[in-house]
């Protein structure tokens, strides 16, 4: 893969001060763009440093972020699913059920917003939202500081990383931090459409990519650009009733009633079940959605609509889809606990 290495980390280097002897090294390339992708950008309180991404990993698969102790972010955002989860809702604190379904965060690095209604302008301040649901972590930023003030490995990470003691900015500025270096931009998809490799993509998928791109499909019209996405809000015609405001839930604007945030299509194939509330459980299934033209709400986009595809043009299709699946990401040990 052509890439341009944008932090080399010395193989032995975590942290300084700190025992690493059971830690196995990092990699050399941590922090690495995909060919064709733009440089993601971090604030200027939280660029990326090595120790940064070090401590936000931790947190991360770290339960003592939940009132329990029993439920960490790597509980809902799984490596070996493009970091999602493989459920239509995941459970938090006393195996309560969350309300939507997790969505995946790789290249959370280039989305404007967050959430699915995009309320949340910062990964910083999304970092908030999970400590605080009750049917997530349960939990407030002072008790989860106050705790991790008492370890002395996250003093000592603490004041590498931001040369400060523990507390909710090295909470939310770690995490945010190791989440932006979660970039992946290596499927077969890539090797075929950016570093040249013709013959990366099989027949089927090839018809599937042309299918995917036409006007007749109209899918680049939502799912566009080197992520798959606008970052737009839509409704697909799930349903004719929604019980899940969407971004009405925000805004309270009649006219944003269940729209939500258009999803990146990148390892599509990893992240089932689908939809926010996880209600189609295969991706040939959202594909047979689609197909049919959804329901008849009031919001639906104009680009859904009856397709009339094949049987062959469906599975083309879905080969073209699950070849967006990038397999160096959820092996790369960089990012596992």
């Amino acid at each position: 893969m052509k890439r341009t290495i944008v932090i080399l980390a010395l193989l032995l280097a975590t942290i300084g001060g700190c025992d690493t002897s059971s830690t196995p090294p990092l990699e050399l390339d941590v922090l690495v763009i995909p060919t064709g992708f733009p440089s993601p950008v971090f604030p200027a309180d939280n660029e990326f440093t090595l120790e940064r991404f070090n401590l936000g990993k931790k947190l991360f698969y770290d339960s003592i972020l939940s009132r329990t102790g029993t439920v960490s972010c790597a509980s809902c955002h799984r490596q070996s699913l493009a970091f999602s989860d493989d459920v239509r809702t995941s459970k938090g604190v006393d195996n309560q059920l969350g309300t939507r379904n997790s969505p995946s965060l790789a290249n959370i690095a280039y989305h404007p917003y967050f959430t699915r209604e995009g309320g949340v302008p910062t990964l910083e301040q999304q970092i908030l939202v999970p400590i605080q649901e009750h049917n997530e972590f349960d939990n407030n930023i002072l008790r989860i500081a106050d705790k991790i003030a008492l370890d002395s490995t996250y003093i000592l990470m603490a004041k590498a990383a931001y040369n400060r003691e523990p507390d909710p900015y090295i909470i939310t500025r770690s995490i945010a931090c190791f989440e932006r270096a979660l970039l992946s931009g290596n499927s077969r998809y890539d090797r075929y459409a950016f570093q040249g490799q013709s013959g990366a993509l099989s027949a089927s998928e090839l018809r599937g990519k042309e299918l995917f791109f036409s006007s007749r499909l109209a899918c680049t019209n939502c799912h566009s650009g080197f992520n798959f996405t606008n970052y737009s809000f839509a409704n697909n015609g799930l349903y004719q009733y929604y019980t899940d405001p969407g971004r009405f839930r925000l805004t309270h604007n009649p006219s944003d009633s269940a729209l939500f945030k258009v999803p990146s299509l990148r390892n599509v194939g990893l992240t089932a079940p689908y939809m926010h509330d996880g209600s189609i459980a295969t991706l040939a299934g959202v594909i047979e959605h689609y197909n049919s033209g959804g329901a008849p709400h009031k919001h639906k986009s104009e680009f859904v609509k009856p397709l009339n595809l094949t049987a062959q043009e469906k599975q083309d299709l879905l080969e073209f889809l699950h070849s967006l699946t990038d397999n160096d990401f959820i092996h790369n040990r960089n990012f596992a606990p």
